[in-house]
């Protein structure tokens, strides 16, 4: 308790600080772009959230290796990875000039050096011929941090609304430290609710004021959190099916490939280029009518904040049939075609004004 209580209070003091200090912060610290297509937000809002969170991981971890002594270079270890991915996003929140590639690339520079230093590495995957891949180092690496720059966008993907990303990543985080306690791995899992701890502090200024975002520092940072957690689960226990990281984050992955799908082949536009058709944005238009029409502050952040409650329903899809049955790679490969069929679904029903009429919110006058 002592960890999960550190890493919440102090991500919730810096991100209050970051929030009480967000005039003082200028220009640079703030999303003033209002007008783009994931935009959604009413007026300039701090999107520098991701310090507060990595500033309570640490407490959280600080605190574990203070419990635990011998832990305490592989924690510094793990931490120190995480800085390339952490540093490209929050160069990003702060500059506005570093490209997507260069992000990705830096998270992948994240997964090579946890991949060394802490040996985090995909070596299974029960997948034929690319289990014989990941067989040979070199391959095991690459195969990693692919991996650990897709989740890690991702994650940044799905950062559209109030809330959305930071109870995603906190479902997921629950959801491997359950798994981790019950192959009996406790450093994984206390890492994983130091995790939980750290985002609720962010959260409770994100959700539902809107008062601080995540950025990119703090998306990118939360995936490769999220990520290495997950290999390193399935790296140090057998017992674990190698489909249950894939599950486990497959809300923010299927969104991420389906994205990719719908700008090359069906729009015929640049694949990193942003749009307003995502899940997210789509329910945002379209299921909540009770702001049609209104523009004021209020209601766009309200509006903006009570559309990532139907995301967190979809993450939970994945997240437990990932937590009940995580040593099944068969059950989890069929919940895994489940789930793709189901956002696919849901999908078009919503582009083509047919979803189910119980979902949609109607504000009374």
């Amino acid at each position: 308790m002592w960890l999960l209580i550190s890493a919440f209070a102090v991500s919730f003091l810096v991100t209050l600080g970051i929030v009480r200090a967000s005039k003082g912060l200028g220009h640079a610290a703030g999303d003033h772009d209002l007008s783009g297509p994931q935009k959604f937000h009413a007026h300039p809002v701090p999107r520098i959230g991701g310090v507060g969170i990595l500033l309570g991981v640490t407490a959280g971890a600080a605190v574990l290796a203070w419990r635990e002594p011998v832990a305490a270079p592989w924690l510094a270890l793990f931490l120190i990875c995480a800085v390339p991915a952490f540093g490209a996003g929050i160069a990003e929140d702060l500059t506005k000039t570093q490209s997507p590639r260069r992000r990705l690339f830096f998270t992948a520079v994240s997964a090579a050096l946890a991949a060394w230093m802490v040996q985090a590495v995909i070596t299974r995957t029960d997948i034929p011929g690319l289990d014989w891949l990941v067989a040979f180092p070199l391959c095991a690496l690459l195969v990693t941090m692919f991996v650990v720059a897709g989740v890690a966008n991702a994650v940044n993907i799905i950062d559209g609304f109030n809330g959305l990303a930071s109870m995603c990543v906190v479902i997921m985080l629950i959801g491997l430290a359950y798994v981790a306690f019950a192959v009996d791995d406790r450093l994984i899992a206390l890492l994983a609710l130091a995790g939980v701890g750290a985002v609720l502090g962010f959260f409770v200024w994100n959700f539902p004021a809107g008062l601080v975002f995540l950025g990119d520092g703090g998306a990118y940072f939360l995936g490769f959190y999220v990520a290495e957690l997950a290999i390193l689960l399935l790296h140090r226990n057998p017992g674990v099916s190698p489909m249950f990281p894939l599950l486990l984050c497959l809300y923010p992955v299927f969104e991420t490939l389906f994205s990719i799908y719908r700008r090359k082949w069906l729009r015929g536009t640049p694949v990193g280029m942003p749009d307003g058709a995502h899940l997210h944005s789509l329910i945002y238009r379209r299921f909540l009518r009770w702001a049609a029409g209104e523009r004021s502050a209020r209601e766009l952040t309200r509006r903006n904040s009570m559309t990532s409650p139907y995301l967190w329903m979809l993450c939970s899809l994945s997240v437990v049939p990932a937590v009940l049955w995580f040593d099944s790679t068969a059950i989890q490969a069929g919940f895994i075609a489940l789930f793709g069929v189901t956002y696919v679904v849901l999908y078009w029903s919503i582009v083509r004004f047919k979803a189910p009429r119980w979902l949609l919110f109607r504000h009374g006058k």
